[in-house]
This record gives C-alpha cells, sequence and structure tokens, in this order.
C-alpha cells in the first residue's frame, strides 16, 4: 500500500479547487467591477395608499402624493416619474407653481418641499420644517411667491418659495376670532384666496368659523360661524360668493354682504322618513364651484326672472353626502347642474378629486371639461361633456393589483416576435365600450428619445388565477394579454374552517418564449399551455397525481441496531386504514366537456393534486417545462413529479427520500402520528385497485385517449421507475447524525432540464433533470427520449441515477456553462402554428474541447453552478471536481438567486435577506459587487404571519418568521438579462431597477421631460358686465406686505433644511467665504508682519537713543565728578 506524507495530502487538498487567479487565467472574465451600479429605473402601477392630488392646468401635469411618501408625477401616457421624500413621511397636500416647473408638498412631519420638475428626475431644492406648531393646509395664490401655511394653533404662517424663509407676518388665531368667542377655533382647514381681491384671504377653522381677513388693515372683515364642523370651502369666481361644506352633510352657499347667516344651505341626498324627520347624512369632504359662462352672467343679472338655459348653470362637484342609514351605499362623486344631479358611484374609497379647467386663472370662467377622481386603489377620469359622464379609459398600467400580485415572472431580451403576437390575440382585439371617445385629457410632459433594442416582457400571476403579460420595455409598461385559469378549473366549496385563501391562486409561471409553451402552477394544480392563433373547441385532458410521502415510527417493535425503525411509504403506496383505499379529494376541479379556446394560450393538460385522506397536499414548490423534451416537472414539499406532454401521461412520482436511494443521507423522521395499516398490509406491494387513480402510464393514456384523460376512478399501470418499491428498508442509521439531520420533509425547490453528463463514466451529455431540494441536495434524474418519429408512441423512460451535490442551505439555482463560460440555454422547440411541423433545436448538443477545461478537470467538457442560500459552487463535469467555492453569507441568506448574461459574459448575482444585492463572476465566483440594496423589512407587505408570542424566543423566531416569508417574497423578485430586475415594492406597485452600469448611463435619454417651456395664457380683458356691476381683478403688492418691511419670524417657528441643489448653492457658499477668509487672514497675516518690522525699527532705534542718552550722562558724571559745590 503507498503510503502518503502529510504534505502530499496537504498538496493534493490545496489543488483539489484552483485559485481564482489560476481559474481567471483559463476561463477570460470581461466582466469587472466598472460594469456594475445598482439603480432604481421606473415604477409602474397605482400609488400605494393615496393622500393628496394636485393639477397644473397649463403643463397638463398630475401629482399623487401617498402614505409612504411616495410622489408620483404623471403626464401623457408614457411619462411617468417617481420620487421620494426622505424619512417617508405622508404627503399632506401638493401646490403646483402653475407653468413655472416647481410644486410644493406639506408633509404629516410638519415639513414644507419645494421640488424641481424642470429636470428629468425632480430633487427637493428647500425644505422648512416647523418646530413649534403642525401644519394642516397649504395655499399658493396664482403667480405669487408667498404661501400660505395654516396650522393645527389655528395661526396662518407667510413663506417666500423663492428663499424658503417664513415672513413676519403672521395671523393669529386670538386676531381672526372675535372678542366675546371664548373658546378656541381649532386647527386651520382651509385657506382661500378670494378669486378677484387678492387682498382677502378666506380662513376656514374646524369647529365651522370662517374669518375673510383683510390682509393690509391686518382685520378681519367678516365673519361667519355654521352650525356643524367645516370641512372645504370653494369660492365662486365673481369673488362674491362661496359654498362650504360640513360634516352633517349641508352644503352652505355665503356671501360676502350678507355675515350672519348662510344664503342657502342644503341638503344633497338627505331624504325624509315617515316620521317627518330629515335622514342623517354622511360628511361631505370636499365640494369644488365652477362657474361657466353663461351661468355667470347668470348669476349677476339684475333682472329677477332671468335664467339662462341649464347647460349655462354653474357646476357644484362634491364628495361624499350620501345617507347613513341606507344599505348598500357606495362611495361616489355627485355633480349638480341646474336641475340634474347626477351620482358617479366609484369602486372605492374617494381620496380626493380636481376638475379640469383649461383656465389657471380663479376668476375667470371655469368651464370644466372633466373631474379627476383620485380613489383608494384607482384613478378615474370622468369626461363633463360628454352625455351620460362617461369616464375616459385610463392609458396608465393602474390595473396592476385588480387582483392580488402572488407572483413576478421577468423576460428581458424576449424574442422578438413575442410581443406582437402577444398584443395581436390580446389587447388589440379588445373591444371596450361605455369610455369616452374624447382623448386623454393628462397630455404633459414629453418622451424620452432613447429606448432599448431588445423587448421585454413581464408576467404577474394573480391571487384571482389570472395571469396578465406585460410589455415592459424600456421605461414602458403596457398590458398585452390576459389569461384567466378560471376557464378550466372551477373552484370547490370553501372549508368550514374559515380558510379564506383563494384556490386558483397562481404560485409560479414558467414561459419557453422559443416554443411560447407556458406553465401555470398554483398550490394544487399545475396547467401546460401551447401558444395559437386560432380559436379552438376542446376537452382538456386531466391528471390526478397525488404526491405523498410518509415515514411512521415502528413502536411496537425494534430492529437488531437498537434504533426505531422507520416505515418508509413511497407515493405509489397509499393505503388508508386496514388496507382500504385511500380517499382522495380535489381541492380543485377541471371543467368537463369541452371548452372554448380563443386565440392565445390553450391549455393542453391539466395535473391536481388531490388531497388524501382529508390532509392537503402540499404547496408545489418548483415548476420546469422543456419542449424539446416535451416534459413537464413540477413539486412540492412531498415528491417530484414528470409528466410527458406529449402523450399526456405520469412517467415519474417519487417522494423526495426516494430520489437518494439507497444514498439517503439523512434520517426521516415521523412527520405526524397516524393510525397505521397492519403489519401484514405494510409489508406486501400494493395491487393495481390500492394505487386508484395516482397516475397515467403511457399504455393507458394510449387506451383512454388524448381527448379524454382522466385517471380517477380506473386501474393504472405505473411507469418503470415505480416498480423498486422501498416498503421493507429500515433505518439503520448511524448514531452520529446531527439531531439537524433528523428531518421530516425535503421540498423540491429548484428544477432545471439540461443536457449534461450523469455521471463520471458518462463520456457524452443526454436530457436529465437536475433536481434541487431545500436541504441543499442536487439530484440528476437521467430521460431517455425515443426517436424524433416514434415519441408520440413509445414512452420516455425517467430515473434517478444516484448523483448527489450537497451544499449549506437550500438550493436556489442550477445552471450550466460550456467550456468558454457562456451558458448553455435549455433545448427548445420553434414556435409553429396549428399542425405546422415543428423544429427543435439539437437535443444533445455535442460539447467541444476545450484546453483549460481539461486541464482544470480531467478532461471535462461542461461547468455546473450549484447556488443556495448559504454557499456557491462551480464544478467540473462529468468529473465532478470543484473548480470555485464560495460563503454567500454567514449571518443571513439568499431571498433570491439568478445566472444572468450581461455585456456577453454571464455572472451571479443574489439578493439577500439583509437587504444586500451582490454579484459575482463566473466561473471565478469572484466579487463584483456588493451594495445596500432594499431591505427585507420593506416586502413585509406581502406577509400576513403574526409576531412571535414567547420572547425567549424572539431571535431564533424572527429568523423563522423570515426565512418563511422570504418564499412568498421571493416569486416577487425577479433579476433577468442584461442586468435588468423587478420587484413588488407595494401591493399594487412593481419598482424596475438595473445592475448594469452602462444602461445607467443611457437611462437619462430614455425617461421622458415632465416640463415644457410654455406661455403662460393670457388673462382675459375685463367685459363690460364686470366693470358694470363692480367686477374685475384688484392686485395686492405682497412683498410690500410680508418683506422686509414685516420683519422677521421667530427662529423657534420653523428651521430651514436645504436640499440637494440647495446644499451644493450653500457648499458653494461655503467655499467662497472660505476662500474669503483665507485671503482675509492672509492680508492680516501680512500687515501684522509689517507692523512687527516697524515695531523692531522703533525698538533698535530706541536702543540707540539708551546708548546715546547713557553715554551722554556718563560724560556729564565724568566732567562733575571731581568739582565741589561752590565749582559749579
Amino acid at each position: 500500500m503507498k503510503k502518503f506524507s502529510f504534505k502530499e495530502m496537504l498538496d493534493g487538498l490545496l489543488g483539489s479547487t484552483p485559485a481564482p487567479a489560476q481559474l481567471q487565467q483559463q476561463f477570460p472574465e470581461k466582466l469587472n467591477v466598472k460594469d456594475f451600479q445598482a439603480m432604481n429605473i421606473v415604477r409602474h402601477g397605482f400609488p400605494h395608499q393615496p393622500t393628496a392630488l394636485a393639477f397644473d392646468p397649463v403643463q397638463k401635469l398630475l401629482a399623487i402624493g401617498t402614505k409612504t411618501g411616495s410622489l408620483r408625477l404623471l403626464g401623457r401616457p408614457g411619462v411617468d416619474i417617481h420620487v421620494r421624500h426622505d424619512g417617508d413621511p405622508a404627503v399632506l397636500q401638493i401646490a403646483f407653481l402653475v407653468n413655472e416647473g416647481a410644486l410644493v408638498t406639506a408633509c404629516t412631519d410638519d415639513t414644507l418641499n419645494m421640488w424641481n420638475i424642470r429636470q428629468k428626475i425632480p430633487e427637493v431644492v428647500h425644505t422648512l420644517k416647523f418646530q413649534r406648531e403642525r401644519t394642516t393646509c397649504i395655499s399658493l395664490p396664482l403667480q405669487s411667491k408667498w404661501l400660505y401655511v395654516g396650522t393645527e394653533k389655528g395661526n396662518v404662517h407667510i413663506v417666500n418659495i423663492e428663499s424658503f424663509v417664513v415672513s413676519g407676518y403672521i395671523i393669529n388665531w386670538n386676531k381672526a376670532i372675535e372678542l366675546s368667542r371664548k373658546n378656541h377655533p381649532g386647527p386651520v382647514t382651509c385657506l382661500v384666496d378670494n378669486p378677484v381681491d387678492s387682498n382677502k384671504l378666506l380662513i376656514g377653522f374646524e369647529t365651522g368659523l370662517l374669518v375673510l381677513w383683510d390682509l393690509r388693515t391686518k382685520a378681519a372683515d367678516v365673519r361667519w360661524q355654521s352650525a356643524e364642523p367645516l370641512r372645504s370651502v370653494c369660492w365662486l369666481s365673481d369673488g362674491k360668493q362661496f359654498m362650504s361644506s360640513h360634516a352633517d352633510g349641508s352644503l352652505c352657499t355665503w356671501s360676502v354682504k350678507t355675515p350672519q347667516r348662510p344664503v342657502a344651505t342644503q341638503f344633497p341626498h338627505a331624504k325624509t322618513r315617515e316620521n317627518g324627520q330629515q335622514e342623517p347624512c354622511k360628511a361631505i369632504q370636499k365640494v369644488s364651484w365652477l362657474s361657466t359662462r353663461a351661468g355667470l352672467l347668470a348669476s349677476l343679472s339684475p333682472l329677477a326672472g332671468w335664467r339662462e338655459e341649464e347647460e349655462s348653470e354653474p357646476y357644484v362637484i362634491f364628495t361624499g353626502g350620501l345617507g347613513h342609514d341606507t344599505a348598500g351605499r357606495t362611495p361616489s362623486v355627485t355633480v349638480m347642474h341646474g336641475r340634474t344631479t347626477t351620482v358617479l358611484e366609484m369602486e372605492h374609497n374617494v381620496v380626493d378629486f380636481i376638475a379640469l379647467v383649461d383656465t389657471p386663472y380663479p376668476s375667470e370662467f371655469q368651464d370644466p371639461y372633466g373631474i379627476v377622481v383620485l380613489l383608494q386603489n384607482d384613478l378615474v377620469v370622468v369626461d363633463l361633456t360628454s352625455p351620460g359622464y362617461p369616464c375616459f379609459e385610463n392609458p396608465y398600467p393602474m390595473d396592476l393589483h385588480g387582483s392580488t400580485v402572488t407572483s413576478c415572472t421577468y423576460l428581458a431580451d424576449c424574442p422578438g416576435d413575442l410581443v406582437p403576437a402577444l398584443y395581436s390575440v390580446g389587447t388589440a382585439k379588445q373591444n371596450r365600450t361605455g369610455f369616452s371617445e374624447k382623448e386623454w385629457p393628462i397630455t404633459g410632459g414629453t418622451w424620452g428619445t432613447g429606448g432599448n433594442s431588445y423587448p421585454e416582457v413581464v408576467i404577474t400571476g394573480h391571487a384571482d388565477g389570472s395571469v396578465k403579460f406585460w410589455d415592459a420595455t424600456a421605461v414602458s409598461f403596457q398590458v398585452l394579454y390576459k389569461l384567466k385559469v378560471s376557464r378550466v378549473l372551477e373552484r370547490q366549496r370553501r372549508s368550514q374552517d374559515g380558510d379564506t385563501e383563494d384556490q386558483l391562486a397562481v404560485q409560479q409561471v414558467v414561459l419557453c418564449p422559443e416554443s411560447r409553451q407556458l406553465a401555470v402552477a398554483g398550490a394544487s394544480y399545475v396547467i401546460h399551455f401551447r401558444f395559437s392563433r386560432n380559436e379552438k373547441n376542446a376537452e382538456v385532458p386531466c391528471l390526478e397525481i397525488p404526491i405523498v410521502y410518509e415515514t411512521y415510527g415502528d413502536s411496537d417493535r425494534d430492529p437488531p441496531s437498537g434504533d426505531p425503525a422507520v416505515t418508509v411509504r413511497p407515493a405509489d403506496t397509499i393505503a388508508g386504514v386496514n388496507g382500504k383505499k385511500a380517499e382522495l379529494s380535489l381541492p380543485v376541479r377541471c371543467r368537463s366537456g369541452p371548452i372554448r379556446r380563443p386565440p392565445g394560450f390553450h391549455p393542453e393538460l391539466v395535473c391536481i393534486t388531490p388531497a388524501v385522506n382529508g390532509e392537503p397536499p402540499g404547496v408545489i414548490s418548483s415548476v420546469a417545462v422543456n419542449s424539446a423534451y416535451g416534459l413537464l416537472a413540477y413539486g412540492n414539499e412531498s415528491g417530484l413529479v414528470i409528466v410527458d406532454t406529449v402523450q399526456r401521461t405520469c412517467l415519474l412520482n417519487l417522494g423526495t427520500p426516494d430520489l437518494y436511494g439507497p444514498a439517503d443521507p439523512y434520517q426521516r423522521a415521523p412527520r405526524s402520528p397516524k393510525q397505521r395499516a397492519e403489519e401484514a398490509d405494510l409489508g406486501r406491494s400494493p395491487d393495481s385497485e390500492q394505487i386508484n387513480g395516482l397516475c397515467l402510464s403511457p399504455t393507458a393514456g394510449k387506451q383512454g385517449g388524448v381527448g379524454s384523460v382522466s385517471p380517477r376512478g380506473r386501474d393504472v399501470q405505473r411507469s418503470r421507475s415505480q416498480e423498486r418499491l422501498d416498503t421493507q428498508q429500515t433505518a439503520s442509521r448511524s448514531s452520529s447524525l446531527s439531531s439537524l439531520e433528523n428531518i421530516s420533509s425535503e421540498a423540491i425547490v429548484c428544477l432545471q432540464f439540461a443536457d449534461t453528463f450523469v455521471n463520471k463514466s458518462e463520456s457524452s451529455t443526454c436530457p436529465c433533470l437536475l433536481v434541487g431540494t431545500s436541504l441543499g441536495s442536487t439530484l440528476i434524474v437521467q430521460v431517455a427520449l425515443p426517436r424524433s418519429a416514434d415519441r408520440a408512441t413509445q414512452a420516455v423512460s425517467v430515473a434517478p441515477t444516484g448523483s448527489i451535490f450537497r451544499l449549506n442551505g437550500a438550493m436556489q439555482c442550477i445552471a450550466l456553462l460550456d467550456c468558454s463560460g457562456a451558458r448553455i440555454p435549455a433545448a427548445a422547440e420553434t414556435w409553429r402554428d396549428g399542425n405546422k411541423e415543428r423544429t427543435r433545436t439539437p437535443s444533445r448538443p455535442t460539447v467541444s474541447s476545450c484546453g483549460s477545461l481539461s486541464e482544470a478537470g480531467g478532461g471535462d467538457g461542461q461547468l455546473l453552478v450549484l447556488v443556495s442560500d448559504k454557499q456557491a459552487r462551480v464544478l467540473a463535469t462529468p468529473s465532478h471536481s470543484c473548480l470555485c467555492k464560495l460563503q454567500i453569507t454567514e449571518t443571513s441568506f439568499v431571498v433570491r438567486a439568478e445566472i444572468i448574461s450581461l455585456k456577453d459574459s454571464v455572472c451571479l448575482v443574489c439578493y439577500l435577506a439583509n437587504g444586500r444585492l451582490n454579484s459575482y463572476s463566473l466561473p471565478s465566483l469572484r466579487p463584483l459587487m456588493e451594495v445596500e440594496f432594499l431591505p427585507l423589512s420593506d416586502l413585509s407587505f406581502q406577509t400576513t404571519k403574526s409576531a412571535i408570542a414567547d420572547p425567549m424566543l424572539a431571535i431564533w423566531g424572527q429568523q423563522m418568521f423570515v426565512n418563511e416569508d422570504a418564499t412568498q417574497m421571493a416569486r416577487t423578485f425577479c433579476i433577468s438579462n442584461h442586468g435588468h430586475g423587478l420587484y413588488l415594492c407595494s401591493p399594487s406597485e412593481i419598482q424596475k431597477f438595473t445592475i448594469s452600469s452602462e444602461f445607467c448611463t443611457q437611462l437619462q435619454d430614455m425617461v421622458g421631460e415632465l416640463f415644457l417651456a410654455c406661455d403662460m395664457p393670457e388673462l382675459p380683458q375685463q367685459g363690460f358686465l364686470k366693470g358694470l356691476f363692480g367686477g374685475g381683478v384688484r392686485s395686492l403688492d405682497r412683498e410690500e406686505l410680508f418683506g422686509e418691511t414685516s420683519g422677521k419670524a421667530s427662529r423657534s417657528v420653523a428651521k430651514l433644511l436645504t436640499g440637494p441643489t440647495a446644499q451644493a448653492e450653500q457648499l458653494q457658499a461655503r467655499v467662497s467665504s472660505t476662500g474669503g477668509d483665507v485671503g482675509r487672514a492672509r492680508q492680516a497675516m501680512i500687515e501684522r508682519g509689517q507692523k512687527l518690522s516697524k515695531l523692531e525699527d522703533r525698538t533698535e532705534q530706541l536702543m540707540a537713543d539708551a546708548d546715546n542718552f547713557s553715554s551722554t550722562a556718563h560724560q556729564l558724571m565724568m566732567r562733575y565728578k571731581d568739582k565741589k559745590w561752590y565749582q559749579l
């Protein structure tokens, strides 16, 4: 026997995994760190939890604020910009600077933010935070630079929007109320400038107090007091009347000349009961009073009996006011025009509305032509110029959340003919009726000039069983085609335990874009579709395939080894108590009879997993389809199923432990203590009656016919791979196994069809199915395909090979690379419609020889990339030698991992639960990008799990909570080729992002412009009647009132927090001031040096004078030294 030294063993171990530098030399990699940059591209869908709405009548732009601090700016279809406030405060109110390319937002954190929308990506210019008072409303008069701000204390502050400085002019609540009033008027709810006299400001308080404030005299001109709390106020364009809405469902009309009581009070929707009392109504939240040209003349006419036609009457538009006691009342918007009252019922609660008018001047005729209604889950625009007030057809993709999104699939760089094909059978053939025939009225902005050279398709699955296809090329997002599973399946009755989960909810969608074959999977069903442009009527074949694997501990006897015996129950040995047949119940049922199949995706086969003995089947966790093989594979927490889609038969139905065979490394623990059959029944093989309705063999499928395959209640044969039964296998496991390996279930989480090497002894590739499990194992199932001519008649043989690769954590993705490092695509057939001949790509591509790969793996021809939620590994096949391995994370786990193509190369992209987005080169697994991208908590809205109750298990329980919910979150987080990705950022929005730095540089050209320079409409000249009856607009010099002459506000009122632009300006100012300070210091130093030089000269002069004086004094002393006093 040959002896090995320790040094030789160490060299062998170290040499088994080539160093990354050596691997990069063998496989030249083109990608580097500069090619990666994470950036959000565009957000599509309806703004989640909207709170505010604003419209620019000149630029034709619409702004929507949300509860999470988002701001969506909408122009013409295709112009959609999303920005977000820092800190995510809810947006209270939005005010446009009409035709100036800016807007102001008021948020719940008491900040005012100035946004610059002249640039493609708007940014905050200034931020002003109120420190002592909470803001409740804002008002910005047209072409004014002074913003009125109402507060919760009842005061009104004035802010200069150019400098964002609070003026010294303030309207205190105690000066606005009467001296005799003893209580506080409440917060300010409304601030409205008089349309014809800018010197007058109407202030509305929550308690119902209305004050017309004179800005010049700083006093209240008129006060009104309503009996009910105030909700909103709106002036008529003449400036002499205004209307208010209240909490009791009333509308009050007030006149400036009548301060004591309202001119008119009406309850539009109140009804009188039998006892004579009026029915209580809900609050009218907002009212708009809009004049028309002839309507304004009618209101100004002194002739008592003169009235115009009904079309010339002003519009009164409001929301709310319906009766409390009326059952079935829905949210609505009411339009009162003359004697006609029209109630527009809405599907969701009304958040806000705005009337669309052509003129920006409030003193002119309004002539509304539409209403923009912001609902809780929709955006509706009503046409007021067409009979019946129809709605405009919404061109924005805001119906994404019509049903809850449960899964997403993203295909970048798909075939160019796929999008036109989907459009031709979907959107192009929709004949929608009931909408307005006029053009969409929101037409602001312009489209971008750039675009992609490759199409992109997004597929969303929904809770109601619908599947939607979207064109997501570049920054666009338009629906192409809609598919409904409910046309094929029907729901069973709800269970009595109150389970409300939709049985048809789509969990996964897999599309083969080359062959246009589609697999849609729910919790307990899988449907196989084929695309066709022709309409058909045919019955859909259905297979009922239970996937069951149970292990039962035997407490009555112990094996010789002393370990508890384990009875293995494969998927094909289902029996009830005492050997009786198992009871199978279907969660969903396939519709019987011929089904009309319109052009599009036609259902070809339905596979349903029934419940066994009342136990619900496990949720299908992975699906794969291959058009070249004609196979469909799917799995759940119990086992794996492979179906022949050509012959429509089940080829394999095995529990996950059976895929290992004798090499199963895990100890299978009992899942649940169930009553077992007698020992005699456990030791025998079941006959065909005991496996009633398991699956169809090719022979049974041929006898049953293609159009009416229904195995339920029929004796069927087992496939070749199911002949081996493990009923007599015992669990003689080693006692040294860890308790973590004593597992009860192992789910199939990853499936990949590929042509690869089955084991180390193979010299050529063959069709295989790579199976990844939740315990980190990757198994290979070999597929033996007959010749193409005999494919429809001869059976396909599938069998596990025993090849196992193990990683830590659950498997995420599996891929194969060729000898040059490029990804090997799965074999697929080219789509042909009808009975035309289909062409297939070679199902067994030849493997070219490669010297570098041969040196690394000893004559290998492929690279196998395995990625789990903890590790990644690159293996050379068929030698199965490890070329490179990587520990992706220690403390977290991978939520989603994909191997994508980018710049004619491939890389691995991983999204981790800690919010990081990492990218690695292949095959060396060299880190290319690691950025903080998206916290997993931002996606937690997709789960409804309750919190952990036991505080002692908080840390461990939270980890389990995240791992369990991450499965649902991973279904809506997609990464595709060219570095593109998307995720469901809210229940109604999808966020696209990219990690390609090259695409980031092109994004500016793709994004449209919001602001277009245009002239302000001219103010119409004052008419004769207006001059005759005292009309006309009176201007006000606000600069004189609110400027420097008004003084400065206290510093404690508000604090200026600058935005990015202002920060740059402030930094520049600081640099300039610093340079000035340095110059002044230098000048002062020079001057000090000069003074010191002068001081030194003076000191020397003084020293010289002192020496002279000393010498003179000494001479004088010597002269009179020897003389007497009388000799002097």
